[in-house]
């Protein structure tokens, strides 16, 4: 699998300006901005394989470094098998090696999960994503052998995604180092928003093992402790901005890499536009769609049932928020 490489800062900083002012560190690990793909819909909810083309045009227009389909902002949890595979074959298609594609497997159990790790190698995807298993209870030693059975059916790397929102399943800093140090596992995507989690995985990894953070809002905070790169939803969105983010904090230059950071965050307003009407995935992702539809890159906004469409005057406020951050 090819994997991006974190640049060498221009200058080399004395020692003490490395006390303060770190660097991204150079690593042979998957890094940069790993967008998760949106998956545009037509109206009648068919995967528009049209506008997800010319959404990863966008993509890499920007400068990303792998893409990430088939995970949360993809809606996988709301697609079946066959629209699944739709997706894969599409984008690895059409990247055509440009960029590493990781393919989420994500399902309940493990039998579940190998069905879509034949899938994912059959399209030629470079990397497998899985979270723990979910609505089934399970032990930290059941989720071991979920991640060593999912790594001895493939000879692709497996990244570990840690959402405990959303399968009620926390991932240690010691699962994940035990597994990596074993070869299980290549990486993980944090979206736990356990920050002290996170620096625990960082400071005891040994390289190679990727650590990606799934906060759009906190890339910079992540990059400081050594973290890889980030998977940002809002990437779909703005890739440019998580770019240029993550090459001012490649180069040490951490005050530009705040500033770009608060930008988008207050561009990632947009996901509360939907406010108490509607669920967070609902709200989050919609906010997206509409974001891409008002840019131009996708045809409809529409999101997957049962989620609740943004309104007029919804779209109307992402797209006062994408004008204010200079996308429209």
């Amino acid at each position: 699998m090819t994997s991006p490489i974190v640049a060498e800062s221009a200058t080399s900083p004395t020692v003490a300006e490395s006390a303060t002012s770190p660097t991204v560190a150079e690593s042979a690990t998957l890094s940069g901005v790993i967008p998760p793909v949106c998956t545009p819909m037509t109206p009648d909810y068919s995967v528009d394989a049209g506008s997800l083309t010319r959404l990863v045009d966008h993509l890499l227009a920007g400068g990303v470094d792998a893409l990430f389909v088939l995970g949360s902002s993809s809606e996988v949890a709301y697609l079946t098998d066959a629209q699944r595979r739709v997706v894969l074959d599409t984008v690895v298609g059409h990247v055509a090696g440009q960029v590493p594609v990781l393919a989420g497997v994500i399902d309940m159990t493990t039998p579940r999960v190998l069905d879509h790790v034949r899938v994912a190698v059959e399209a030629g995807a470079s990397g497998l994503v899985a979270t723990a298993p979910f609505y089934t209870r399970t032990h930290p030693e059941e989720i071991r052998t979920h991640f060593r059975t999912i790594a001895a059916h493939s000879a692709l790397p497996v990244y570990a995604y840690d959402l405990p929102v959303s399968v009620h399943t926390k991932l240690s800093a010691a699962l994940l180092l035990e597994l990596a140090a074993e070869g299980a596992l290549a990486g993980v995507k944090d979206s736990s928003g356990d920050d002290g989690g996170l620096r625990q995985v960082i400071m005891g990894r040994e390289a190679p093992f990727s650590v990606l953070t799934g906060s759009e809002v906190t890339v910079d905070s992540a990059l400081w402790m050594g973290a890889d790169g980030v998977v940002p939803g809002l990437g779909n969105v703005d890739p440019h901005g998580y770019v240029d983010l993550y090459r001012h904090a490649s180069c040490g230059d951490w005050q530009a890499a705040r500033a770009e950071q608060e930008r988008l965050v207050r561009l990632f307003e947009i996901v509360r536009v939907g406010g108490t009407r509607m669920g967070g995935s609902s709200s989050g992702l919609g906010a997206f769609k509409a974001a891409l539809h008002l840019r131009g890159v996708i045809d409809c906004p529409i999101t997957a049932l049962p989620q609740i469409p943004l309104n007029d005057d919804e779209i109307g406020q992402v797209g006062k928020l994408l004008a204010g951050a200079g996308l429209l």
